[in-house]
């Protein structure tokens, strides 16, 4: 379910290795071939491993691949090999982030909230990861309130990166990452549920909920079937549209997932474009 230590170290971009995950893997190449070889300096390591002897330098003197930093920081984490608890915050993230979010070129996510149950929400999932939160723009006008990670914001943004979420603008998006389909029935329940709330406009007169997405129609195909699956209903596509029959919004409300309310629903108003 975790986004693994080669998912993430390929999402860093690297001008001497075409694949990034090697570069992982000489580095620890080398620095095995030193704590068995201490009296061996750079040429002598670079040349029994057929690497540049000024490569070994850097790393047999403390240096350290950014992509093998990430990759521990999120072994101490331990988002690499997550407990139930960790990967299921992992998915409510990827929810938040597809509804409510974004991923910054930087790899920081941000989540957009207005309210203070949205807050305690994010506030949750974030926590569930031990980074913690920092609040921006709350005291800017016509600029949303975002909640970004604390501590290790660009890692942790990685790790969804690795798991299929986008980066930047999600307008066009061709599917659902596949972690929603392959996590246990009540995180997939839990996403359905924190992804209705960003998204869902609701009426007055009656319990049918709409999504309206500025995405393709795989994506859209895949929300139904995500919608449909968990609550056993009803759920149509029509162009833009998610249509969410009344019986399907009532047995998401109804639904007992821990951690997870249906915060974020507003009535009326246009797409946000997200």
């Amino acid at each position: 379910m975790s986004p693994t230590a080669q998912a993430l170290a390929r999402t860093y971009s690297d001008r001497e290795y075409p694949d990034p995950w090697q570069k992982v893997l000489d580095y620890r190449r080398v620095r095995e071939y030193a704590t068995d070889h201490p009296e061996h300096g750079r040429t002598r390591v670079g040349n029994a491993l057929d690497l540049p002897p000024s490569r070994v330098r850097t790393w047999l003197n403390d240096g350290m691949p950014d992509s093998v930093r990430g990759i521990q920081t999120a072994a101490d984490h331990g988002w690499l090999d997550p407990d139930d608890e960790t990967a299921a915050a992992f998915v409510e993230l990827l929810a938040h982030v597809l509804a409510g979010g974004t991923i910054s070129d930087a790899f920081v996510p941000a989540i957009t909230v207005d309210d203070s149950t949205a807050i305690d929400e994010v506030r949750s999932v974030f926590e569930a990861l031990t980074v913690g939160i920092v609040t921006r723009n709350a005291d800017i006008d016509n600029r949303a309130t975002e909640m970004i990670p604390a501590t290790d914001a660009s890692v942790l943004g990685r790790c969804l990166v690795a798991i299929e979420a986008p980066i930047g603008e999600k307008a066009g998006l061709d599917s659902f990452p596949r972690i929603v389909w392959d996590v246990p029935r009540p995180v997939r329940e839990s996403f359905a549920r924190i992804y209705v709330g960003h998204r869902a406009l609701t009426y007055e007169t009656k319990d049918t909920q709409l999504i309206q997405e500025n995405r393709s129609r795989a994506y859209l195909d895949d929300l139904r079937a995500v919608l449909a699956d968990v609550t056993g209903e009803p759920v149509s596509v029509s162009d833009d549209r998610v249509t969410i029959s009344a019986a399907a919004a009532r047995r998401l409300a109804d639904s007992t997932c821990p951690g997870v309310t249906v915060g974020f629903t507003r009535e009326g108003g246009p797409d946000r474009g997200r």
